[in-house]
């Protein structure tokens, strides 16, 4: 009888917001809001992907790899470690890495107390018009991760990551109670009437139902040009972060164009009693799944 009472509540953020191209006022706009959120009663805290700058992948510049920097001592990263310490919560930050001659989309997985708990490197590159990722990114190395935080435990991914629900699968399989995804996306270059924002929210509602965990999603806002070798190009971050509650359902949620700090509480005791009820994990055939290994579905 003394389970049926316990529980283990979260309080879980997602932040949104439009960048500059200067390193310090969006970091230091990172760290108002995350103050923000602190506030309203979050412990962990998500920031938009590569939220130090523009969004440069819509070029292919050779400049651009001079915004690389080595995952040690990374400046932005201690300055997170410092006020996730200050605040006492959890804060993932996207971040763009030189690793040697490799360069990757990561996230460091920054605890509660300020502990580097270490990164995860984007798996899936995209390559398409505005989204040339492939130019600047190797794909990641690590793996598909959980990290154990203070809250909870967390596994996150990134923007192109998230249209993938084996990536989902695979973070909850070891363990994860909470799936994070910062994103940048919003307009197409090449096709103006081309919007993606449904679809895009749609796919991580799946996931959460799917695996019956809460999932955090942030995008930025925004208009940003790029100079390119073809002339400028536009892209419209469309916003629309939101979090979804276990069952896919939005719990709270932004618009496509204002700066926003999303909250939402969970209790991951009484999620995780849902998630065994269910049966989606326990009637799992892994050894029917071996077509996944495949690109081409041929065994």
């Amino acid at each position: 009888m003394e389970m049926e009472g316990r529980r283990r509540e979260v309080v879980v953020s997602s932040l949104q917001f439009a960048c500059s191209d200067d390193i310090s006022s969006n970091v230091a706009s990172a760290e108002r809001l995350v103050r923000e959120a602190h506030a309203k009663g979050a412990n962990i805290v998500l920031i938009q992907e590569l939220f130090e700058g523009y969004y440069f992948c819509q070029a292919q510049r050779e400049d651009y790899f001079q915004r690389a920097k080595p995952y040690k001592d990374h400046p932005t990263i201690a300055r997170m470690q410092k006020l996730a310490k200050e605040l006492g919560v959890v804060i993932p930050v996207s971040f763009f890495e030189e690793a040697n001659t490799a360069h990757y989309n990561s996230i460091a997985i920054i605890d509660a107390d300020g502990t580097d708990l270490g990164i995860y490197r984007k798996s899936h590159i995209p390559d398409g018009p505005g989204y040339q990722e492939k130019f600047y990114f190797n794909p990641g190395d690590t793996g598909f991760k959980v990290f154990q935080t203070k809250f909870a435990k967390i596994g996150v991914a990134i923007c192109w990551d998230q249209w993938f629900p084996e990536a989902a699968r695979a973070m909850v399989l070891q363990g994860a109670e909470v799936l994070f995804y910062p994103t940048a996306i919003g307009s197409e270059p090449q096709d103006q009437g081309l919007d993606s924002r449904d679809h895009w929210r749609r796919v991580m509602q799946g996931h959460a139902g799917a695996n019956v965990v809460p999932l955090v999603a942030s995008n930025r806002i925004g208009k940003e040009i790029i100079e390119t070798e073809h002339g400028p190009s536009q892209i419209t971050f469309y916003g629309n972060s939101f979090i979804a509650g276990p069952t896919g359902e939005i719990v709270a949620e932004a618009d496509d164009k204002t700066e926003a700090v999303l909250v939402a509480q969970f209790d991951l005791e009484k999620i995780k009693s849902k998630r065994q009820s269910w049966g989606v994990f326990r009637d799992r055939r892994p050894d029917l799944y071996k077509v996944l290994l495949t690109m081409d579905g041929n065994l």
